[in-house]
């Protein structure tokens, strides 16, 4: 990431990503693409425009089966194109692990997200989040709703980014599947 990008104050960048992510979302692209594609045209993702088909999959919770959001997918993979690992392979296993579930680590800031996210909408799965809609798939209300998650979620993903950057890696984690603290 262009280094100058973030020198846009982090309340101007959320606004402009999140316009940007529900205009794509307006013209056609799934929820992950939406916020994929906002992050990427403001520059705060430095990957090939062709890298957006890595999100196509995760619209309708990962092809409609009703898993992960898709926004909140994509949310994550910009906040990942940003502060993920680029060569984890590189070094010492000590340190490979330690960058991931250290203090500070990787697994500590990432976990932030989806809590966030099932703080603000009760879960992180488009089946729950959908729940109103189960034989609707093309409801207006539920693109609207849907729209919501993408706006949201591009939002989260700028805050996230800012964060990585001025606070580190050194937050306590949420709840998680190794019991860590």
């Amino acid at each position: 990431m262009n280094p100058e990008v973030l020198a846009v104050p982090k309340e101007e960048m959320r606004e402009k990503v999140k316009a940007l992510a529900k205009e794509n979302f307006k013209k056609g692209p799934n929820c992950a693409e939406s916020v994929y594609m906002a992050l990427q045209e403001v520059g705060l993702i430095d990957f090939p425009p062709e890298t957006v088909a890595m999100a196509t999959p995760f619209g309708g919770g990962i092809g409609l089966s009703g898993g992960l959001c898709g926004a909140l997918a994509a949310a994550i993979m910009g906040v990942a194109a940003v502060h993920g690992r680029r060569q984890p392979i590189q070094g010492e296993m000590k340190d490979i692990i330690d960058k991931l579930y250290g203090n500070p680590g990787l697994y500590r800031f990432f976990n932030q997200i989806p809590h966030a996210f099932e703080e603000k909408f009760g879960s992180t799965q488009c089946e729950v989040l959908n729940k109103d809609y189960p034989n609707d798939w093309y409801n207006k209300d539920r693109l609207r709703g849907c729209m919501g998650f993408v706006v949201e979620a591009a939002g989260m993903a700028v805050d996230f980014i800012y964060q990585g950057v001025e606070e580190g890696y050194g937050q306590p984690f949420g709840k998680n599947m190794a019991g860590k603290v």
